[in-house]
This record gives structure tokens, sequence and C-alpha cells, in this order.
């Protein structure tokens, strides 16, 4: 009967433990001193060796040949290895997790060893354990009879009671690093006579997220085709996950704007039979690769890359702005989520593409319109920092009435042309065109949403759910229909209001209001109105 790889080598030394150094040079330590504790809690995530380390420090405890415990080779250290070891108790507290389970235990802690110094008992999953069954162990967890020793293994310390942590010497196993994965893998492939790839050897260790049982696992299921080479095509098709240039050529339509493109590449990836949500999951994960990229001088010390893969990633970050990285890393991350839950992720996904290159429009020359690669907005002119002129004064009232709007940006009228722009010449922004007067605040907030919206696709719908209540001089009120349009307003309140600038051609400062704001100043000014009239005597009729 075969025999899992994560069982078949597991170590029988500290010297062939993947990983966990901290807590190898401890033990080794309390070994050779013969310093010891009762009672220990191995705590960390699964698969990182908390077994495993348990049974070595049983061996060392009652191993019998000569040097550094435990040898591996003694008598004692084989039968603990299979299990036959009398002196060492391993118990399930997930199926024997009740306080007549753990009287029974009491009542054998108090016989002797029978073969070897020690007693070790392995509770795994000890926070499987009733409160009952807890407060039982308490006493004999605190002061055991001389030669007993408690090891507990748990994934979820939180739920363990602290009278119980704190009789214990708590030691905390860390994920493994993917070199060190690597390099242990690399090991056991060479036991085997298997030949294997470094990229496949790294996208192994990649998967396995630090648990040395999980990536055994993987390299299994690699092997049980019987093929003695494996690529990193065959550990992709295994798990279900797709290659890096997929998702380089899905983020570059939805740079571009490529909608029906993207949509389409999506479609014949998931043909392939690809899980939606590990694309997700991969694609978010492209993106992060991007953000290290565009700010790592060598991102390939740190992502698990093949060299030509590394170049083109290092090209598309550099092409793409910190704003698109961003809003790609939300937007996935934020479909991930939902799609847990959903019993068509696929749509979720297809629906995060769209979003993410709505946004992104091509160019009519042809070439990548990355967004950063767009011009950014006008610095706003320095007078934009000066105070508001004072509008009590009849001169300053005129000086401060809306000029006429000029060049690109005057309002399209029959017979009355606007600037003209070379033909081989694009201009630096779409232009936006007021089709009112320049004093009506409607028009010039939609214009200016309009333009937002190029820059920030999450604005798109700021225009309509806001609307533009009155322009005043140099100040232009704006009036939203929720909290959340509001908020919106406010964010991007400094970009806004250089692009009002540059369309009005001066500058204008934004004043946010939401519709209740509003009906509560119109409701007051009703109110003072009708306590004025009614102390002079009149009659106050409000329209």
């Amino acid at each position: 009967m075969h025999q899992a790889l994560y069982r078949t080598f597991r170590p029988e030394t500290f010297d062939e433990m993947l990983g966990q150094d901290h807590i190898v040079r401890i033990l080794r330590n309390q070994l050779k001193t013969g310093t010891v504790s009762h009672a220990y809690l191995f705590t960390g995530t699964r698969g990182t060796g908390k077994t495993t380390t348990a049974r070595l420090l049983a061996k060392g405890l009652n191993c019998t040949g000569d040097g550094e415990r435990p040898c591996g080779e003694c008598e004692a250290c084989r039968a603990i290895s299979a299990g036959t070891y009398i002196d060492v108790i391993e118990i399930d507290a997930a199926s024997n997790n009740g306080v007549d389970n753990i009287r029974e235990l009491r009542e054998s802690v108090k016989y002797p060893p029978a073969v070897g110094p020690y007693k070790v008992y392995i509770i795994d999953e000890v926070h499987m354990l009733t409160t009952e069954a807890f407060n039982a162990l308490l006493k004999t967890l605190e002061e055991p009879p001389a030669g007993v020793v408690f090891i507990l293994a748990s994934t979820e310390p939180q739920r363990i009671p602290q009278t119980i942590l704190s009789r214990c010497l708590r030691l905390d196993f860390r994920r493994v690093s993917e070199a060190k994965m690597r390099e242990g893998l690399r090991k056991i492939c060479g036991k085997l006579g298997v030949k294997i790839s470094d990229a496949a050897l790294g996208l192994i260790a990649a998967n396995a997220d630090g648990s040395v049982r999980d990536a055994l696992s993987l390299l299994d299921q690699c092997l049980s085709g019987g093929d003695k080479e494996i690529s990193r095509k065959e550990v992709l098709e295994l798990l279900g996950t797709s290659g890096e240039e997929v998702f380089l050529e899905l983020t570059d339509c939805v740079a571009k704007g490529e909608t029906a493109k993207g949509l389409t590449l999506l479609a014949r990836v998931l043909d392939d039979g690809k899980d939606v949500r590990q694309l997700l999951r991969d694609w978010m994960e492209h993106y992060r690769s991007l953000l290290i990229a565009k700010y790592v001088d060598r991102p390939e010390d740190i992502l698990n890359l093949s060299g030509e893969n590394t170049e083109r990633l290092k090209a598309q970050a550099s092409a793409l702005s910190l704003a698109g990285i961003r809003e790609g890393i939300l937007e996935l991350s934020k479909a991930s989520s939902e799609a847990k839950w959903s019993t068509k992720p696929r749509v979720l996904l297809e629906l995060a593409l769209v979003r993410l290159s709505a946004g992104a429009e091509p160019d009519a020359a042809g070439d990548a319109p990355y967004r950063a690669e767009r011009p950014r907005m006008k610095e706003r002119p320095e007078t934009a920092k000066t105070s508001s002129p004072d509008l009590s004064n009849a001169d300053e009232r005129r000086r401060a009435e809306p000029e006429p709007l000029t060049g690109r940006n005057a309002a399209s009228e029959p017979g009355e042309p606007g600037e003209k722009t070379a033909p081989d010449a694009a201009p630096e922004t779409a232009p936006v065109a007021v089709s009112t007067a320049p004093g009506d605040p409607t028009s010039l907030w939609k214009a200016a949403c309009a333009r937002a919206a190029q820059e920030h696709a999450s604005l798109a719908m700021l225009g309509e759910t806001s609307a533009g209540e009155d322009l005043s001089g140099n100040v232009l009120t704006v009036r939203t229909n929720g909290a959340s349009a509001s908020f919106m307003a406010e964010t991007y309140k400094d970009e806004i209001e250089e692009i009002l600038g540059d369309i009005a051609g001066r500058p204008l400062r934004l004043v946010i209001e939401t519709k209740r704001e509003t009906e509560t100043k119109k409701k007051s000014a009703e109110d003072l109105a009708r306590e004025i009239g009614t102390s002079l005597g009149l009659s106050v009729e409000i329209e």
C-alpha cells in the first residue's frame, strides 16, 4: 500500500526538520542540559511540524543512543516512529474531548513509565476539549508525577483557557519560507529519482502557503501520474491555476479598455477547466506582483517568476499607474470575497473585468493607452491659493463675475467654432463642452464630473447623484443626494477644483452640501421670515 510522502519523509532527527530553527534550538538545549519542562504547548498553522516535533521530543527524552538525542537509530527511536512505544501516548482531543476521557488519563498518569525514563502524553487538537475536561486536567497538568511530560498541540490557541496556557511552555511554529520549502522538496525529489524544474518547485511552494504537509501532498499528486519529470505546466494543470502569461494579457486588456477581448480571453481560460475563485485569487496576486515590480529594483528576489515573465511584469508595471494597480487589487479583492458565497462566481469575475476596463479607452492611434500615460491634470494656478475676494464691495462683486469661456473650453454654439486643433496633434484631454452659459452651475458641475471620471472611474456616477446648486463669484455650491456621493466629492475635492478652474478659466472653490442640509437651511430661512413678519404684525406667506 502506498504511503503518503508527508508520512514517508517525516523527520527522524532534529537535523531533518524543515524550518522552525528557533524551536529546535530550544529543545536541543533543554535535552542537553536536562531542563525539560513538564508541559509544552505547540501552536501554529497546519502542516508546520507540531506533531512531528512532539514525537522528536519524546524520542529525545527516551533515546538510548550515544551522542546527540534523538539519534533516530536506537530501539526506542524506531519504536516511537512506528507508534509501538508503550510510554508515548498520543490522544486525539477532537474525538476524546469529554471529562470522562480526561479522568481516564489522570488515572493512567499515576503509573510510572514502563520502559523508558519518561512517559509522554501528546494531546493533539487540544482546543477541542470541553470546559469540564480542561478543568479536570488543570491539577494534573500543573503538578504531574515525576517522569511525565505533557505536549499539547493546537492550531487555535485562542480557544484554550488561560489557566491551561499559564501552565505550559508555549512554542509558536511559523510558516516555512518558500526558499526552505523548495530546498526540502528538491532533496526529496532527488531521493525519489524525479527531475523537477525550479519553476515547478516554486509554484508548489507558493501554493503550500508555508505548510510542509500541503507541499508534500501537492508533490505527491504530481508524482501520482508516474512521470519522472515534472514541469511548471503540469503543476498548473494539477492546481487548476493559470500561468502568468494569462494575467499579463488580461491586465493588458483592462489597461487598454479592450473589454470584449478581455471577456473572450476569460471565457477561453474558464472553458479549459480553471477554477473561478482560484483565478480571482491569482489575478489579485498578479496585481500585487505589479505593485512590487513597480517599486523594487529586483522583484525576482521576492516573486516566484521566471526571468522572462519578470521582465514582462516590470514593463507592464512601469506603464501602469499606482491608482490603476490599486483599483485592480481592491476590485478583485471585493469580487473574491463575494465569490465565496455566490452560486455564480463567474459573473462576479466578469463584472470585475468590465468595471476595471471601463475607465480605460483605446487611443485613436492604437498605442497602449495605460492610465499612467494619460496627461495629468494641470497644476492649479497660484491665484487659486489666494483668499476669496470681499464680495461686499460692489467693485469686487463686478470683478468676481464669471468671465466668458474661451478656446477649447468654450460652449459650442452654431456658427462659433471653438479653438482649432492641428489635425495631427491629439488634445491633452478629451474636451468637455459646457452647453450653457458660464454662470450655469448645473452644466459646469456635470462637465467637471465627466472630466474627473476619465482619471478616476469611481467618479462616473457622481454627476448623476449630485447637482450644481449655485455659482456665486468664485464659489460653486453642489448638492449631493446622499452620504456616499458627498464622501466621494469630498475625497476628490482638490482634483475636482482643479478641473473646475480649468473649465471656467479662473479659480473656483467647491462647497459640498447634502440634500438634507439644503432642505434644513431652506426650512430655517422660512422660519426666520415668519418670525420677522410676526414681530412686525405682518402675515408672511412662503410659496
